[in-house]
C-alpha cells in the first residue's frame, strides 16, 4: 500500500506563484522570457519552478544543455493541465469578487409591505437596475407585515422594510415619516377633518393583526375616540373602494392612498395622529453587499421624495 500521507502534506505547501511561473515557462519557453512576463528575476523563476517540483515531489521540466527549451515531463503536463484549471478559477473568482464588491453582480432579497411594494419600490428597482441590470432582486411580501427579522438572522434577507420602533439588534435607517390622513366621501368640505368627529361612524380598515392598523386604534384610544369598523382587509385598494362604495370612511398612512380615486376626497387629520414610521432594517451582525447598500441608499432618496409627493398632492382633494 502507498503511503501517500507525506504528499497531501506537502501539496498543502501550493502557492500560486509556483502555478503561475509553471504556466509561464511553458508558454513562453524559456526562464528568461517567463522572468520578463512575471516582471520577476530568472533565478527567482527558477526558485519556483523548484519549489513546485519539491511540492509535487517530481521533475517538471526536463532542462537540456545548449540552446534547446526547457520542456515538461510527462508530470509537468498533468500538473499544468490542472494549474491552468485552477487558475482560471482564481481569475474567475477575482472578476466576480470585483464585480460584487462594485455593486454589478449577485443577488439581493428585501422583505417589504403593500404600501411601499406599490408605490416606493418601483421606482427604487427601476432606477438600481439602470445602474446594475445584472443583479437578480427578490422580493418577499406578506400580509399581514411579517416579523421579518427571523429571516434577516438566518440570511434569508439582506434587508427588510418595518413599520414602528425597531430594535437593537439590527442596523436601521428611517426611510420617513408617513403622516395619516382622512378617507371620506367627497362631497366634504374641504379642509382638515375633525378626528373626534369619527367617534362611533362606521369606519372601514385593516385587520386588527396589522401593524399600521395598531397603530391607529392606539393612537384613536389615545385620543379618546370609539371605534365602529364595519370592513376590514389587508387590501389598501380594498379599503379605499369601501369607502368610495359609502360604506364607511378610513383612517390611512398617506402612501397607502391611491390619490387619483375620485370617489373619495383625501383630507387631513385635526388633530393629528403619529405618523407610521417607515424604516429599513439589516443584521448588525451581517456585513452588507455593495449591492443592498446602493439598493437602500436609491429606496431612501425615492421614498422621500415620494413622501413629499403625496403629501403636497395628497391631502389637497
Amino acid at each position: 500500500m502507498i503511503d501517500i500521507s507525506y504528499h497531501q502534506v506537502m501539496w498543502t505547501d501550493l502557492d500560486v506563484r509556483h502555478l503561475l511561473a509553471l504556466r509561464a515557462v511553458a508558454e513562453e519557453g524559456t526562464f528568461g522570457k517567463a522572468a520578463t512576463r512575471l516582471g520577476f528575476t530568472q533565478s527567482a523563476v527558477s526558485h519556483q519552478i523548484a519549489s513546485l517540483e519539491q511540492v509535487v515531489d517530481a521533475r517538471l521540466f526536463d532542462r537540456p544543455s545548449g540552446p534547446r527549451r526547457p520542456t515538461l515531463t510527462p508530470a509537468g503536463r498533468v500538473v499544468l493541465r490542472h494549474a491552468e484549471i485552477m487558475l482560471a478559477q482564481l481569475e474567475t473568482a477575482e472578476v466576480e469578487l470585483d464585480r460584487h464588491r462594485r455593486g454589478i453582480a449577485g443577488t439581493i432579497a428585501i422583505g417589504t409591505f403593500q404600501s411601499m411594494t406599490a408605490v416606493v419600490l418601483p421606482t427604487t428597482i427601476s432606477h438600481f437596475r439602470r445602474e446594475a441590470p445584472d443583479i437578480e432582486i427578490r422580493l418577499v411580501q406578506e400580509d399581514p407585515l411579517t416579523n421579518y427579522l427571523d429571516l434577516l438572522f438566518t440570511g434569508e434577507l439582506d434587508a427588510c422594510l418595518t413599520v414602528g420602533p425597531t430594535p437593537d439588534s439590527v442596523n436601521s435607517l428611517l426611510l420617513g415619516l408617513d403622516p395619516h390622513v382622512a378617507v371620506v366621501d367627497p362631497s366634504t368640505p374641504a379642509g382638515p377633518v375633525d378626528t373626534y368627529s369619527f367617534s362611533g361612524q362606521p369606519m372601514i380598515g385593516q385587520p386588527k393583526t396589522d401593524a399600521c392598523q395598531q397603530l391607529v386604534d392606539t393612537e384613536l384610544e389615545r385620543l379618546g375616540i370609539t371605534s365602529n369598523y364595519v370592513f376590514n382587509s389587508y387590501d389598501n385598494g380594498a379599503v379605499q373602494a369601501m369607502v368610495g362604495a359609502g360604506m364607511g370612511i378610513a383612517i390611512m398612512p398617506l402612501l397607502t392612498v391611491d390619490p387619483g380615486d375620485t370617489s373619495v376626497a383625501i383630507r387631513q387629520l385635526d388633530p393629528p395622529l403619529e405618523p407610521r414610521m417607515i424604516s429599513v432594517v439589516w443584521d448588525k451582525d451581517r456585513t452588507p453587499s455593495a449591492a443592498t447598500e446602493r439598493f437602500i441608499e436609491i429606496m431612501a432618496s425615492v421614498c422621500e421624495q415620494k413622501l413629499a409627493h403625496a403629501a403636497e398632492v395628497g391631502p389637497r382633494r
